[in-house]
């Protein structure tokens, strides 16, 4: 079980610590336990609680209202929200709660109703991704574990891999060899890249997960592809992420390579000409589109 202080669930939640020590007192609504030398604390209950707390409150609903609430009720009513509603702000804590209980009908159901309404594209745009950012500050706090960690992210990537092989290529347009470094294991990314550019109408070749330096030599030297994309996350660390970019660089010269990812971003890289960095995955539209834009003038 996770132990939080009442700055993490401010974060968590949105909900402001002073605001949560006054419904401490007036209401009841937390009870924080203590350590042996007397420090507050919270435990994943009080967070499924005040995630809860912080939908409703958000929608209109008064806390003396909320206070009074049963465990049940107050899911019920959290789930008759996320129902009905579209705003992303309440979709995102949906699917938090959810993932947090594991609750796989919940989660599929919540990412398969935003898709039918907004369309696959803009539901990874303003709804999975700020999700998984805020995943990302689950994990600093400790307030998720792998097994929640995994759950939700082979949720997300079952949606992905339905939506590419439903854009069918029909030839033509540039190709695309997608990779990622050997050690990376974080896929979204690269998978929703690999939806964009076919979704373009571009050729994808589809590598994956850690990928050997040896077998994407053997593949680039098959396909002899335009582009190679690669997202670095985690893998290679930072201080090996300037030599991984010129190896890449010099092993394929021929090829533009696109780069991003979290050590990408806000970092002072020099780059080969041949590599292009998208500091945001949403600029990948605008560069596939400029692409397109120099196919129709040939």
């Amino acid at each position: 079980m996770s132990t939080y202080s009442i700055k993490d669930l401010e974060q968590l939640s949105g909900i402001k610590a002073h605001t949560l020590r006054v419904w401490e007192q007036r209401y009841n609504l937390l009870l924080p336990k203590r350590t042996d030398t007397n420090i507050r604390y919270y435990d994943d209950d009080d967070l499924k609680l005040i995630l809860n707390v912080a939908l409703l409150n958000d929608n209109g609903y008064k806390i003396s209202k909320i206070a009074n609430m049963s465990d049940a009720e107050m899911r019920d009513e959290v789930m008759k929200l996320t129902d009905r509603t579209l705003t992303h702000d309440d979709q995102i804590h949906a699917l938090t709660l959810s993932m947090i209980e594991m609750d796989e009908e919940r989660f599929d159901k919540i990412l398969s109703t935003n898709i039918l309404k907004l369309g696959f594209e803009q539901t990874m745009m303003t709804i999975i991704y700020p999700f998984m950012s805020k995943i990302g500050v689950l994990w600093q706090t400790g307030a998720i574990n792998p097994a929640q960690e995994h759950f939700m992210s082979n949720l997300v990537r079952q949606k992905l891999i339905v939506a590419i092989d439903g854009q069918l290529y029909k030839g033509g347009g540039k190709k695309f060899l997608l990779f990622l470094p050997e050690g990376e294991l974080h896929e979204i990314s690269i998978l929703f890249a690999a939806y964009l550019i076919k979704l373009s109408g571009h050729k994808v070749i589809y590598l994956g997960q850690s990928t050997p330096s040896a077998d994407l030599v053997s593949v680039y030297n098959l396909h002899k592809p335009d582009f190679l994309m690669t997202v670095i996350t985690t893998s290679p660390s930072s201080e090996f992420v300037q030599d991984y970019m010129d190896h890449l660089a010099e092993n394929f010269a021929d090829a533009k390579i696109i780069v991003s990812g979290y050590q990408i971003v806000g970092q002072d890289f020099k780059f080969a000409k041949n590599v292009t960095p998208l500091y945001y995955l949403r600029s990948l539209k605008e560069y596939l589109s400029e692409i397109n834009e120099v196919l129709q003038e040939k």
